[in-house]
Parts: C-alpha cells; sequence; structure tokens
C-alpha cells in the first residue's frame, strides 16, 4: 500500500514537470500549438446530440458521435451507440495536390469555449494560408458548420470538398447528389443513406456547400461517387496572391430513432442551414451559448484551475441537453468508450453539477430515468423483485446492456437508490410539485418498493446481500455501506415525496430504512462491507455516506472515516474518488488538504494537445465526462460550499484555497443567483 501511493507521489510530481502543448490566451479559450499526431487527443464540439471530434490532420475530424442511435454490433453482445457517417470531413487540394499533415506548416488549434468553437489553422507550402472554424450548432440539433477561409500567398488554384464517409459498421450505404435551384439561391445537397448493423435503424447524413457569390456566380460544383464507402462533392477557384476566398459547409446527420424519414429529415435539415447562411446560423448559435454561459464559474487567481474548471463546464453544457430524454454515457458525446451506455456516473457524478447550474438540462437526464421505468419495472420482476431495477449499463431502450461477463449488471444495484436520490435532490431545488406529482413521486415510489422486496430480513434487522458497491473490487459482498446508505436515503426521501403530496407512504419504507445497517470496525471506523479487510479500493465508497449523503454527519466521524480510506485508495482508480474527498476535507474547513485533492482529480488525468480528461491518471480514453463532474463538486459543494436540502440551495460556511484570490458562481439554481467567496 504504501509503495503503490509513494509510486503515485513520484508520477504526479514529474507529471507536473512534463512541458505541456495546451494553454490559453485567455480563460476562455485552450490552445494546442505542439501538436503531435502519435500523441493526440481530440477535443469536441457537441450541442447534446451530435458530437464532433477533433483530429490532427487538416480539415478532419475523428469521430462523429450521435446520441441516441444504438444497435447490437461489436463489443460484449450489447447495444452499442453507432459510429455514423462522417460527413464533417473536408478535403483540399492545392494545385493539383492533396493537402495532408506533411504539406502543412504552422498547425494550430484552439477551442473556444465561449463560442463552442473549434478553429484550425495552417499553412500549405508558401502557397496558402487556411483557417477552419467547425461547430455543431446549439439551435439546430441535427447540425453542424464548417467555416473556410483561404488566403493565397502566390497565385494558385484551390479545389476544395466535402466529403461523406461510411464507417465500416454501416451496410447497404446508398450515396445521392442533386440540385435544387432556387431564384435566389441554389441548394447542392450531398447525402449518403446506410442500415445499422442488423438493420435496426436507418442512419442519413447530408451536407451543402454555402457560397458567399451572388446566386448564379458560385463556383461550379462536381460530384465524385468514389465507392459506397466515400462520395464528395468538390469545385475549383483561382485565387490571385493575396486573396481571400471563404465558403461554409452545412451538414445534418440523424436517423429513424430521432425521426420516421431519416433520409427526407437530413436533407430537410441541410436546406434549412444552407438557406438560413452563415450570418444567421452564426448568430443563433452563438445567442443559446450566451445563454448557457449566465452559468458559469470565476475562478480569480488560478489561471490553470479556471481552464480545467470552465472546461468542465463547457463539455457538461456540450454533452447535455434541456427539453429531452437523453441521458449521459461517462464519455459524453466524445466517442464511443463504455459503448454509450449510461451509468450511475450521471446521477452521482454529472448530474448534480447541472442541477445547480443548469436545471433544465438536469431534468433532461431524469426524464430519461422515467420514459425507462417500464424497462427497469421488468428487469425488476425477472429478478423476483418488486418496484423497478434499473440496469447498471442502460442503453436507448432502458435494458440491461453489460456485457455478461461483467457482473456489475446483475449485482450493482445502488444504482436504482441512486436514481432515487436524483429524483428527489430536483425537486429540493425546483420545488416543482407538478413535477414531483408527475414524475418524482412515481419514480420514489417504485425505487422503494424495489428496496423493500430487496433487503432481507434477520433476527438482528435488515441487509442486503450479494451486491456489488461503489467499489467494484469488492465483488458480492453483503451490507456494503454505499448501497446500504444510498438505499436508506432513497427510501426516506419516498416517505418525505409522499407527504409532501398529502399521501400516506408505505409503512415498510420507514422501518427498513431505520433497520438497515451501516457496520463499524471495532474503533468505530465505518465498515465498507461484512467482509471488508482493508485491501485497496478502486474509489470512494464510505466517504460518499457524509457527501453527497447525509448518513454520516459528525466531524469526527468523517475525519475517522477519511484518515482510514485516503490511504486505501488506488492511484489507479478513476478520477471522481478523489474529487469526493476534496468535496469533503472542504466542507471541513481544510482547504490546503482540499485542494491537493482537487488538483489531483483533474490533473493527472490530463493528456494532450487540449488537457482533456482520461478516467484515470496516465489513461487514454477521453473525454472523462464523470471524473469532469466529481471536479466540479469539489469546486461547487466543496470550495462554493453549496448544500441541496430541502430549504432549497444554500451554502455552507467554507474556505478558500490559498492561491483563490475569489470564487464567483453565476447563475445558480431556478433563481440564478451570483454566489461570490473571497
Amino acid at each position: 500500500m504504501q509503495k503503490s501511493v509513494l509510486f503515485y507521489r513520484l508520477f504526479l510530481f514529474s507529471f507536473f514537470l512534463l512541458p505541456k502543448s495546451y494553454g490559453q490566451s485567455d480563460s476562455w479559450k485552450i490552445e494546442a500549438t505542439a501538436i503531435d499526431p502519435a500523441r493526440y487527443y481530440g477535443i469536441t464540439v457537441a450541442n447534446g446530440m451530435i458530437g464532433l471530434v477533433s483530429s490532427p490532420e487538416p480539415m478532419k475530424v475523428k469521430d462523429v458521435v450521435l446520441n441516441g442511435a444504438f444497435d447490437t454490433y461489436g463489443r460484449g453482445r450489447v447495444s452499442n451507440i453507432l459510429k455514423v457517417f462522417n460527413f464533417a470531413n473536408l478535403y483540399l487540394d492545392v494545385d493539383g495536390r492533396r493537402v495532408g499533415p506533411r504539406e502543412t506548416a504552422h498547425y494550430r488549434q484552439t477551442l473556444d469555449m465561449q463560442k463552442a468553437a473549434l478553429t484550425t489553422t495552417f499553412d500549405v507550402q508558401d502557397k496558402v494560408s487556411v483557417r477552419q472554424t467547425v461547430m455543431a450548432l446549439r439551435q439546430l440539433p441535427f447540425s453542424t458548420l464548417s467555416m473556410v477561409e483561404i488566403t493565397a500567398r502566390k497565385d494558385c488554384d484551390i479545389t476544395p470538398a466535402s466529403v461523406i464517409e461510411s464507417p465500416e459498421n454501416l451496410k447497404e450505404v446508398r450515396n445521392f447528389y442533386s440540385e435544387i435551384d432556387r431564384p435566389h439561391a441554389t441548394v447542392r445537397l450531398l447525402t449518403s443513406v446506410a442500415k445499422s448493423p442488423t438493420g435496426r435503424l436507418t442512419v442519413a447524413a447530408s451536407t451543402s456547400f454555402i457560397f458567399e457569390e451572388p446566386h448564379g456566380q458560385e463556383p461550379d460544383v462536381i460530384h465524385e461517387d468514389w465507392d459506397y464507402n466515400m462520395h464528395l462533392a468538390k469545385f475549383t477557384r483561382r485565387l490571385k496572391a493575396g486573396q481571400t476566398y471563404r465558403f461554409s459547409v452545412v451538414g445534418s446527420v440523424t436517423s429513424t430513432a430521432h425521426t420516421a424519414d431519416a433520409h427526407n429529415e437530413a436533407e430537410r435539415l441541410t436546406i434549412f442551414a444552407a438557406l438560413e447562411r452563415t450570418d444567421r446560423l452564426l448568430k443563433r448559435h452563438q445567442a443559446e451559448w450566451d445563454k448557457l454561459w449566465q452559468s458559469d464559474i470565476v475562478i480569480e487567481g488560478d489561471a490553470d484551475a479556471q481552464r480545467a474548471v470552465r472546461s468542465a463546464l463547457y463539455h457538461l453544457y456540450s454533452f447535455a441537453r434541456a427539453g429531452t430524454a437523453y441521458s449521459l454515457s461517462p464519455m459524453g458525446l466524445s466517442g464511443l468508450g463504455y459503448n454509450g451506455h449510461v451509468f450511475w456516473d450521471t446521477e452521482l457524478w454529472m448530474y448534480p453539477a447541472l442541477l445547480l447550474m443548469k436545471p433544465e438540462m438536469a431534468r433532461s437526464l431524469l426524464e430519461y430515468r422515467f420514459e425507462r421505468m417500464p424497462m427497469a419495472r421488468q428487469n425488476a420482476f425477472s429478478h423476483g423483485y418488486a418496484g423497478v431495477m434499473f440496469p447498471w449499463e442502460s442503453d436507448a431502450d432502458g435494458q440491461e446492456a453489460t456485457p455478461v461477463w461483467a457482473l456489475t449488471g446483475p449485482f450493482q444495484h445502488h444504482i436504482t437508490g441512486d436514481i432515487g436520490w436524483a429524483f428527489w435532490k430536483y425537486y429540493q431545488v425546483t420545488k416543482d410539485k407538478d413535477w414531483l406529482r408527475t414524475r418524482g413521486y412515481p419514480m420514489l415510489k417504485e425505487v422503494a418498493e424495489f428496496w423493500v422486496s430487496r433487503v432481507e430480513k434477520d433476527a438482528k434487522g435488515y441487509h442486503i446481500n450479494n451486491v456489488i458497491g461503489a467499489n467494484e473490487w469488492q465483488e458480492n459482498i453483503n451490507d456494503n455501506a454505499y448501497t446500504n446508505g444510498m438505499a436508506k436515503t432513497s427510501l426516506q426521501y419516498a416517505v418525505q415525496a409522499a407527504q409532501e403530496l398529502g399521501l400516506t407512504p408505505n409503512t415498510a419504507w420507514k422501518t427498513v430504512a431505520d433497520n438497515l445497517p451501516i457496520l463499524r470496525f471495532p474503533d468505530g471506523t465505518t465498515r465498507e462491507n461484512e467482509t471488508y479487510d482493508g485491501v485497496p479500493i478502486k474509489q470512494a465508497d464510505v466517504n460518499l455516506l457524509a457527501y453527497p449523503m447525509k448518513i454520516v454527519t459528525e466531524e469526527a466521524q468523517i475525519r475517522k472515516d477519511l484518515k482510514y480510506y485516503e490511504p486505501r485508495m488506488s492511484p489507479e482508480g478513476p478520477a471522481m474518488g478523489f474529487s469526493v474527498l476534496a468535496t469533503l476535507y472542504a466542507r471541513l474547513g481544510e482547504s490546503d488538504r482540499a485542494y491537493d485533492l482537487f488538483v489531483r482529480s483533474y490533473k493527472p488525468n490530463e493528456v494532450p494537445p487540449f488537457g482533456v480528461l482520461a478516467e484515470t491518471a496516465g489513461g487514454t480514453n477521453p473525454y472523462f465526462a464523470t471524473g469532469a463532474g466529481g471536479m466540479l463538486q469539489a469546486v461547487l459543494n466543496g470550495f462554493g460550499g453549496l448544500d441541496i436540502t430541502d430549504n432549497g440551495i444554500v451554502q455552507l460556511k467554507t474556505r478558500l484555497p490559498k492561491t483563490w484570490k475569489s470564487l464567483t458562481i453565476r447563475g445558480v439554481g431556478t433563481q440564478q443567483k451570483t454566489i461570490r467567496i473571497q
């Protein structure tokens, strides 16, 4: 144990000494200049529906992620989020030669978080300078915009091309090209349509150029259909030295998971975007992001923390969307990690920050669970229980999507309590009694009935046996601290919800809650489970009883549990374990210790060139939105002291780290309050 802790500290020290290729010209921008394609982990622009992951290759994106589209293929014989058409790529030929990494110089990428736009600039030999800005349009959930500016340094011919490529998993690919001519504009549609691996879904993508020339003077567009996996539309322009040429490409992607007629809808959306024109698209996109950034976190005195915190908030805002019934996977819309499934990562780690800053976004995450209650009810029935039993890995339909070789699927039952906990927290923040009546209480009632059927009774009381807790390295254990704690908490919340609505709760809910044990060692330290003997743990389990639950409230007990479990946290565990320790120390007034753990929750996990977060220190699977959510809780609920109670959002007395001059949290809760700590 001591050796592993020492190794981690040496690793952390050496990590801080490594040169970084990412930085900031201001607190809103993350710049990547020293780009090494062999050590490149892209950053994402997303709008809650589409995610575009950046690439080190000029004018390309690495991945396109479409929320809500799943099919069975690949890993684990379970549903996976679909890899859809890459419709956001461009090619560029200069004097007949294709531009690739070898032809470029001064390659730089900058993410403007305020505008949710990624700009790439580079030179092509001594011939042209290129500037491209890509965004997932916030006002149009299925559409993207790419703006290109090419400046000639000497006379040359340029041939840009809009490209749609099909990944190998799609089948029956059909490519189309058409021109729709109107008196004031011509829309040139490049479209691809395909079936998902099992044929369950139809996926469609479409793009169109937006030219700046008056109608009738636009360049001629040529369509080339290379094969069934790629086709393109291109044009050629002759540029004089010093001349700048600008154009844009709009694109849309959708599937029959979202609309009955994906082919026509993708084309309609692209036509709409093309005829909106670039300026109007930009204006509306920026207006939507201006609304989002009314809820922001400002740290004065620590530029690196400001960058990291704003990046975390930017990613959660990018991955979620109000007014939907979509949730968040651990990697958000940054790739296909964890098959795009939804875990407890949403409710315990990402949701709390959104609930404080954007309750309307948080509601969408809850609606995802509410709409999948029938499947959770079937899952409980199949396992011999009552109420709802939510899957450990949830897909588009809400069925259990954990690969069968992972025991977390059948045994990690605390997730049902986590969901009940999240539903009551929403009511505490919003006091929306209509929502409580139609959404909150129906969920909490079914969660409570599950726990009543799940417990086992003996002469000493009630027990929850044969589970996996938050620390997944301990399997098939009895009376796990976190599981019992969350069962007790969600049962108590069900009682409160019933009383709030003037209903009579099931008396068994309180009886079970009052008699579920939280085990202790002889010295009074909370014991993680019936057989836990001090071995290293993957992540916090017991400590979650103090925060976010309030099962453990005495300061002496919180400190005792921290002292025992902190050195047992494995350096190979995920980032959010350290963030919850940081939150607890901040609430105890130990701001220096809290700050060290706050930094540890994100800094070793940053990877080049943008500093996006991997799941673990030295990991390679960014962007880990779960870790971002935990780190934000350390700031909001730890240093900021924000606490969600029956009286709404209140502020506990805390102290800032020494290097922070002030912490300002803007747009908190439904009343959009501003909280400032100095």
